[in-house]
């Protein structure tokens, strides 16, 4: 598993000017990875010009053109389609959102029943959502969430917790006590993790029956479906 200390390593040199073939023979790193990791750093005019003045780096300078311009082209269908969607997605119904917020706990949240409802992820977007969803769709006072961090020892844990608290709006008091791992994260290959794990927590027996019982009338539902397809 490659490590986040190689992602930096090849950042760097990106942003130094180093095109994919000079890292891939610095750090040993696939080009297949080095294309996930760069996708969002393209060399500059400036960068390509220096790399002109080496005759050897022309097949590279084309490579490094010909990657900008299918960027170009991706970026532009992408603001495309996030501008005909976010139309499309502005004005959820509170039935709309209860709904999303079901399917993100069936794939997400902890499912045994007699425990807490509880959901975490690494992505800051998805616990705003699962709070939104929590606090307008459930009927959930905010200050009954609790939110449960799972940090890895080589982190900042007061700026950690203090990155969730302005990310979701909620004052540190509702923090439990974090899970610190052992482990470092420099063996982890998964950007996520730049800011650990947060969990939203609800201790309330009944609602977490109410999203369960959800999941599984929805769950027999289309399996009715599915199987009356057969």
């Amino acid at each position: 598993m490659a490590r986040i200390a190689d992602r930096q390593k090849a950042i760097e040199l990106r942003k130094q000017g180093k095109t994919y073939g000079q890292i891939r023979q610095k750090l040993g790193i696939a080009k297949s990875t080095l294309s996930d990791w760069l996708s969002e750093y393209s060399l500059s005019e400036n960068q390509l010009d220096l790399l002109k003045l080496n005759k050897k780096q022309s097949r590279q300078v084309a490579a490094e053109k010909n990657r900008a311009t299918k960027r170009k082209k991706h970026d532009k269908r992408l603001d495309i389609a996030y501008q005909k969607e976010q139309k499309r997605w502005k004005s959820l119904t509170k039935r709309e959102i209860e709904l999303g917020g079901i399917f993100l706990y069936w794939g997400e949240g902890a499912k045994l029943m007699n425990g807490a409802v509880f959901l975490n992820n690494t992505d800051p977007q998805v616990l705003k959502f699962t709070l939104y969803w929590m606090t307008h769709a459930l009927g959930v006072p905010k200050e009954k969430i609790k939110i449960l961090l799972h940090l890895y020892r080589d982190m900042d844990i007061r700026k950690e917790m203090n990155f969730w608290s302005k990310q979701l709006n909620l004052p540190l008091s509702q923090f439990a006590k974090p899970y610190i791992k052992q482990s470092t994260r420099i063996n982890i290959d998964h950007k996520g993790f730049g800011h650990g794990t947060c969990g939203l927590r609800i201790c309330d027996v009944l609602l977490k029956e109410k999203i369960m019982m959800a999941i599984k009338a929805i769950a027999d539902d289309y399996s009715s479906k599915i199987e009356a397809m057969l």
